[in-house]
């Protein structure tokens, strides 16, 4: 791989991780540069503001995404394409705690000041919903399915917000079966779906 791409590459990936830890406003370009060991100079050949860098983090964080909903579509029936979306956050529940949710967080920071990156980042969570919304009208639920996708990210991204509010693993665990019943329960049979809330209160 050409140094150049190397450099570029190193300081996304120190972006994203210090962007999740500790937000997109108090990042700043030296922290990314000293992250990734790259001189700060160097950084503003690659990047000329930190925008620029946030929109390279975001179309990181989609393609990682719509590489995940590749993995999940193989999965043989909707249901389980479902939770194959809950059992990843599961599996990451560890750096959610310490982190939060590396889309949920961004979007939810960047929708306070608006503006192109804030869109950008709110595609992210429009294509979950979509996606979702895929499955369940795969599953059968007709007319239903966007209302109850927008139900089922909602809480997926607010299984994360708790674990990481207070740095509990096991919370995800224990939503994720929850949400596993209501899978088995509802989508899985083609069910017009009770509010997924009410389902697992």
């Amino acid at each position: 791989m050409p140094r150049t791409t190397d450099k570029r590459d190193r300081l996304i990936k120190a972006a994203k991780i210090l962007i999740r830890k500790q937000g997109f406003h108090l990042t700043t370009l030296a922290d990314i540069a000293q992250e990734a060991d790259v001189p700060l100079g160097n950084v503003y050949y690659y990047f000329k503001t930190k925008e620029a860098i946030g929109e390279a983090v975001i179309e990181s964080r989609s393609r990682e995404l719509h590489e995940s909903m590749a993995n999940w579509e193989e999965q043989s029936t909707p249901a389980e394409r479902l939770f194959a979306f809950v059992q990843q956050e599961v599996d990451h529940s560890e750096d959610t705690a310490r982190s939060g949710c590396p889309i949920g967080g961004l979007c939810q920071e960047l929708a306070k000041q608006g503006g192109t990156l804030a869109d950008a980042a709110a595609k992210l969570m429009n294509d979950m919903i979509e996606w979702s919304e895929k499955q369940l009208k795969a599953a059968g639920l007709g007319d239903s399915s966007r209302e109850v996708a927008n139900q089922f990210v909602a809480l997926v991204q607010g299984m994360s917000l708790l674990t990481n509010t207070f740095k509990e693993p096991k919370l995800m665990v224990n939503f994720s079966q929850s949400i596993r019943g209501w899978l088995d329960k509802t989508v899985a049979k083609g069910k017009a779906a009770t509010p997924i809330a009410e389902e697992i209160a």
